[in-house]
């Protein structure tokens, strides 16, 4: 394997290693910030290594247990030795752990629940919302730093100092690594759907600027109806309809991902845009407004405003629409989206002097 093949196939093991990296080692020495420095020591020890010897069979147990025995060098240096003694457990245990990481053995593996821990921790409501979604980028979805400013459009500096206070923020409050329990889930479960939300939104539609993944030829956008279903990811689709099955198989009343995701699954279902069951996604509407309309966080959502004009619209009530699709032209940050609503709401003008 050539060096620039090495280099690529190390790149490819972070970006997948790295999340479990990263859990495991916070497990262990139960600071995520010292753990995502463990993770970078092993990955440079990669860099000097692999060209050499090649790529392990198991990349992710060779970067284990390289970041392990770091965490072992480093914390024997460390004064803080004797109190994380009984987290990182003596020198004994942790070469056992060692040795499970590099027999990869499915009965020993944890990495589900760190990888569930590392997320309660990364979306922990101490952290201000855009520390949150920058710190989950970071630590689960492998991306860098820069990669992060860019899809924010902040500069770089900005990204990098939230990161390091959401860090800081989350040792000194001593925030457990565990998945919360009792009272404390429903608040928890809440932060990290939100989150989850807000990085899914932020990978389907650009939030700022002029970048949006459905256009056509010149740039322009297109729009739901317009769009050749063919061209769709039918494997993406049938994964989307079988997780919403399972959320509706739960029972009790639907919230609001899960409205959403039932409105989605009414257009994806139709093989044509000519046989959307709107009546079925009326419906899920009503119930979605009702839940989302007393929600502050949600009024400067553009897409409510946006929802209820393309709504109004087919009712034929053009002057209603052209107010909801004006405000959503306000509220939205993306120069594309913009213009669209701005045009639908100039549609509605003429629609309503005709009539």
């Amino acid at each position: 394997m050539t060096a620039p093949d090495t280099g690529q196939a190390i790149d490819a093991v972070w970006r997948i290693e790295s999340p479990k990296l990263i859990a495991g080692l916070t497990r262990i020495v139960r600071d995520v910030g010292l753990a995502e420095d463990l993770a970078q020591d092993a990955l440079v020890a990669a860099l000097e290594q692999w060209p050499e010897s090649g790529v392990p069979d198991k990349p992710g147990a060779w970067l284990m247990a390289t970041a392990k025995h770091r965490a072992i060098d480093r914390l024997r240096r460390d004064e803080r030795l004797e109190r994380k003694h009984q987290e990182l457990g003596r020198d004994t245990l942790a070469q056992q752990e060692i040795a499970m990481s590099e027999r990869n053995s499915p009965a020993h593996d944890d990495v589900g629940d760190d990888l569930l821990r590392l997320m309660f921790i990364s979306c922990h409501p101490i952290l201000a919302p855009e520390a949150r979604v920058a710190l989950t980028l970071r630590l689960l979805a492998s991306l860098t730093t820069e990669e992060i400013a860019r899809a924010f459009l902040v500069p770089v500096a900005t990204i990098a100092q939230r990161i390091v206070r959401a860090k800081r923020t989350l040792t000194e409050a001593r925030v457990p690594f565990e998945v919360p329990s009792g009272p404390e889930v429903d608040a928890r479960l809440s932060s990290v759907l939100q989150v989850i939300y807000l990085v899914f939104n932020e990978g389907y539609s650009a939030t700022a600027g002029d970048d949006l993944i459905r256009v056509g030829p010149s740039g322009e956008i297109v729009l739901l109806l317009d769009q050749d279903r063919g061209r769709w990811d039918q494997l993406l689709v049938r994964r989307g309809l079988a997780a919403l099955e399972r959320a509706e198989k739960i029972g009790g009343a639907l919230g609001p991902y899960t409205l959403q995701a039932a409105i989605a699954a009414c257009h994806a279902r139709a093989r044509t845009a000519a046989e959307t069951d709107w009546a079925r996604i009326v419906a899920h509407y009503d119930a979605l407004v009702d839940a989302l309309t007393a929600e502050p966080s949600l009024r400067t959502y553009h897409f409510l405003p946006s929802v209820r004009g393309d709504l109004l619209v087919k009712l034929g009530r053009s002057g209603e629409a052209r107010v909801e699709f004006e405000r959503a032209a306000s509220l939205t940050q993306n120069a594309r989206e913009r213009e669209l609503l701005l045009g639908r709401a100039a549609a509605c003008s003429r629609g309503a002097r005709e009539s």
